[in-house]
C-alpha cells in the first residue's frame, strides 16, 4: 500500500513538473524532435496517472504533425506498457 501511495505522489509531482514543459513545446510550436522525444519518453513512465496520459496525448498530437510515424510509435509504446490484455484483444462478434 505504501508503494502505491508513493507512486501516486511521484506521479502528481511529475505532472506538476512536466505540464509547463509540454505546454511550452506546444505553445511555441517547437519542432525540436530530440527534445519532444525525450519528454515523451519521460511521460511514459507515469502514464498510469490520468493527468499524465492527457499530457502524453497532447504532446503526441503536436508531434504527429512533425513526424506521424514517430508519434505513432510512441502511441504503440504507450499501449504496450499500459493497456491491459483485455483492451488489446479484439472483441468476439
Amino acid at each position: 500500500m505504501a508503494l502505491a501511495e508513493e507512486m501516486h505522489r511521484l506521479a502528481k509531482l511529475a505532472v506538476l513538473q512536466y505540464t509547463p514543459v509540454v505546454e511550452n513545446i506546444i505553445s511555441i510550436k517547437s519542432r525540436d524532435v530530440h527534445h519532444i522525444e525525450h519528454i515523451l519518453y519521460g511521460l511514459l513512465d507515469y502514464c498510469f496517472c490520468d493527468s499524465m496520459v492527457e499530457l502524453f496525448r497532447s504532446l503526441c498530437r503536436h508531434y504527429y504533425f512533425i513526424d506521424p510515424s514517430a508519434a505513432a510509435s510512441y502511441v504503440l509504446g504507450y499501449r504496450e506498457m499500459w493497456d491491459s490484455e483485455e483492451q488489446k484483444e479484439p472483441s468476439a462478434s
